[in-house]
């Protein structure tokens, strides 16, 4: 009797672990799998005109559970804890805005059907592989997210092994090198005013 209990007890305890990570894979898949079925819904058929209030709508589900701030800090590198924090809420805002009208910039991809391949969980952080299939042709789209209160949200994205904030990394420090901080946000307050107009 008491072999069996203990049996049962080490077999509690072996799984616990195991629990809140099913949990919270299960609330990350859940979450991007609501998201891409709101974006299909308000897309509707291929080739339809979208008014700007639909346009903003799509934004805002596209990209309300990305992280902004770790996206731009990482892309900034070390330059960020070296600028003044309203310098650092401007390059935010104007990074947020330049990925929010990127976002919208070929609305045919946000059809494609998703297979989710794999979601591991590690404490606050987690790693989704999925792959994304348009036209007969299949794409693996990744994501990493962290814990942020009580939501999960993305702070980079993959495409074909390729990083987002890893590739404007590459070019925020190219431009850094080149031609100095000023230089690069004087650029992104271009681009975001044509991004705005």
């Amino acid at each position: 009797m008491f072999r069996s209990i203990f049996s049962i007890f080490c077999i509690i305890l072996w799984l616990a672990p195991s629990l809140p990570s099913q949990a919270s894979s299960d609330e990350i898949r859940k979450m991007l799998q609501d998201r891409d079925e709101e974006i299909k819904e308000l897309l509707g058929p291929s080739g339809r005109e979208y008014t700007q209030d639909q346009r903003d709508q799509l934004k805002d589900i596209i990209n309300d559970i990305i992280d902004y701030r770790a996206m731009a800090e990482f892309a900034l590198g070390n330059t960020y804890q070296q600028i003044s924090a309203e310098q650092q809420n401007e390059f935010v805002s104007l990074f947020a805005t330049i990925i929010r009208d990127n976002s919208l910039n070929r609305l045919d991809i946000y059809r494609a059907d998703v297979t989710y391949e794999e979601i591991t969980v590690s404490d606050n952080q987690a790693i989704v592989k999925t792959i994304a299939e348009l036209d007969n042709v299949r794409t693996p789209v990744g994501y990493k997210l962290e814990r942020k209160g009580n939501q999960w949200m993305i702070v980079d994205m993959t495409i074909d092994d390729v990083s987002t904030a890893e590739s404007y990394n590459r070019q925020f420090q190219s431009i850094i090198r080149q031609r100095g901080f000023d230089a690069l946000l004087e650029s992104l307050r271009r681009r975001a005013a044509r991004a705005t107009t």
